[in-house]
């Protein structure tokens, strides 16, 4: 991409503001007891039953859009929801929390300190990107806060024939506190956003390097036979699989590829993110929220290039900013 010319476009409306037709919500059964909810490349929600109760994976992002979900699980199981658990920290995962009426929210103890450090300008942050999310926002009482914290593993068992179900934390990649849900007896993994399914990836909150590499491998070696992600269709078999940490980790390397090219020659931010664009988009331009993530991706990969460890806290003001420099 060295001395290209940048592809003029037009101006977008910012993030997925402007993204306001509902999807399809599929709800899956992967194995006896064992749920997903997709939606067209909106964020997925899953559910695994007890001998005698539920654990739930991910919220949404109020309380009246988890009850939606929750009314269709409903269909299938009246166990009451003993465990909720959140894969990370970000706002349309979480702030449905109250409807469940979990006994249980369980979280990264780095999930917990996040919410503390940032959830407030995350939620802020999250419902001008996304407001279609955000079904009913006054439902929302408040930030979600754990109950249960871990550092590596928590095994929940499930029943004398269920097996377990075990909490892990994979390294730091879509987040400093993701973790993944793993049920080895049916070898399904519920991965969250550490993995897409034909849809672009969110990283502006990521730890680029270490996804692309000791994350991702980990993830890989469940060698699980189906995996759930964070948003798009689940994936099924292992090939299947496969794929879908294939293009997760391409995704990744591309952008660090180009990021990095740009900054050895002195290049700008906006440079970079054009090269980043030009690199994507005929692969992944046409999966869910590639044009909404790409400006936020680029800036957090350029700072984190630079030295910057940790992602620099985002807010409805750097959010603007950032997309009028990067996406007009």
């Amino acid at each position: 991409m060295t001395g290209s010319t940048p592809v003029a476009r037009a101006r977008r409306p910012f993030a997925s503001s402007a993204d306001l037709a509902e999807k399809q919500q599929t709800l899956e059964v992967l194995a006896e007891g064992v749920y997903a909810l997709t939606a067209e490349g909106d964020p997925n929600v899953g559910a695994i039953e007890g001998d005698d109760f539920l654990v739930c994976f991910e919220a949404l992002a109020t309380p009246v859009a988890a009850g939606k979900w929750l009314a269709r699980l409903r269909e299938h199981t009246d166990k009451p929801i003993r465990y909720l658990v959140l894969s990370h920290y970000h706002a349309v995962r979480v702030l449905g929390a109250s409807a469940f009426g979990a006994d249980v929210i369980v979280a990264h103890e780095n999930t917990s300190a996040l919410i503390a450090e940032r959830g407030t300008q995350d939620w802020e942050s999250e419902f001008g990107r996304m407001p279609r999310l955000f079904d009913t926002p006054e439902s929302i009482p408040g930030l979600t806060w754990p109950t249960l914290t871990f550092t590596d593993r928590v095994t929940i068992p499930l029943g004398k024939t269920r097996g377990d179900l075990v909490l892990e934390y994979a390294g730091r990649g879509h987040t400093e506190g993701d973790i993944v849900a793993w049920l080895p007896q049916q070898r399904i993994l519920f991965a969250g956003d550490l993995v897409e399914s034909a849809a672009a990836l969110y990283t502006g909150d990521a730890f680029h390097q270490e996804w692309a590499t000791s994350t991702l491998d980990r993830i890989a070696g469940y060698e699980a036979e189906i995996m759930v992600g964070g948003r798009g269709a689940v994936a099924r078999d292992r090939d299947g699989v496969t794929a879908a940490i294939a293009q997760t980790r391409h995704f990744l390397e591309v952008m660090i590829r180009e990021v990095q090219a740009v900054r050895s020659r002195e290049g700008t931010l906006k440079e970079a993110f054009e090269a980043c664009h030009a690199a994507l988009v005929d692969g992944y331009g046409h999966w869910p929220i590639f044009e909404h993530c790409l400006p936020f991706n680029v800036a957090r990969l350029w700072d984190e290039l630079a030295g910057i460890e940790r992602p620099v806290i985002w807010t409805a003001e750097r959010d603007r900013s950032v997309w009028n420099q990067l996406q007009s």
